[in-house]
């Protein structure tokens, strides 16, 4: 009987040990994970708060480069503005050219890049491409600058808005273009169509955008 109690005595001991032991290691292990959940919080906070710092700065910049860029794209904006009412000034000034004064035009272009050009002989084949340009009226523009002169007159096509002719030799190659005419006029005229068109105002807004000249 004594033997049999001791047994049981020794059972409830070893139970015992073994119930303060598995304790101790679960609260080891509990101790653990809240010690590296606190960490991980902590280094979780750092991680966010620098990542917001972060993103803050960067939005700071973002800010800063739109807000430091703005007055240049406002001011870029107003000078393409300005380019498209001049572009549709000289559009509307060629609508309103008769078609004697356009092949007029064309004529004295040709004319004047021909005195400065000896290359077009007398003997020499003359090839002209036309744009916009029907060949009875090419045939009267060149009489009028090469009389006697054959020349073999050919259609091209051309992105140009404008009427265009070209002579070509062996030699030598002239161009003549309402478009340049165009170009010309703006390039010269340009102070004097912004001032016309949008006041002194916009006049000195294009100045400083284009660095100090037309």
């Amino acid at each position: 009987m004594e033997e049999l109690q001791s047994t049981e005595l020794l059972d409830r001991e070893i139970l015992e040990d073994a119930r303060k032991k598995a304790h101790r290691i679960l609260k080891t292990a509990e101790d653990t994970i809240k010690a590296k959940s606190a960490e991980w919080d902590s280094n979780l906070s750092v991680n966010l708060a620098e990542l917001e710092q972060k993103y803050v700065q960067q939005g700071k910049f973002a800010v800063d480069e739109i807000m430091a860029r703005l007055p240049i794209d406002k001011r870029r904006t107003k000078a393409k503005k300005i380019e498209a009412l001049l572009r549709s000034a000289a559009e509307t000034w060629y609508g309103g050219l008769s078609r004697g004064r356009v092949l007029d035009l064309l004529t004295k272009e040709l004319k004047k890049r021909l005195a400065v050009n000896d290359k077009f002989t007398a003997d020499s084949e003359i090839h002209a491409q036309i744009h916009q340009i029907g060949r009875t009226e090419a045939q009267t523009m060149l009489q009028a600058v090469l009389p006697g002169k054959s020349c073999i007159i050919e259609e091209t096509r051309s992105a140009s808005a404008y009427p265009a002719i070209i002579l070509e030799t062996p030699q030598a190659r002239i161009y003549a273009s309402i478009g340049k005419t165009v170009d010309f006029l703006l390039g010269e005229k340009r102070a004097e169509l912004v001032e016309s068109l949008l006041g002194k105002e916009a006049l000195l807004d294009q100045t400083e955008t284009d660095g100090g000249g037309l």
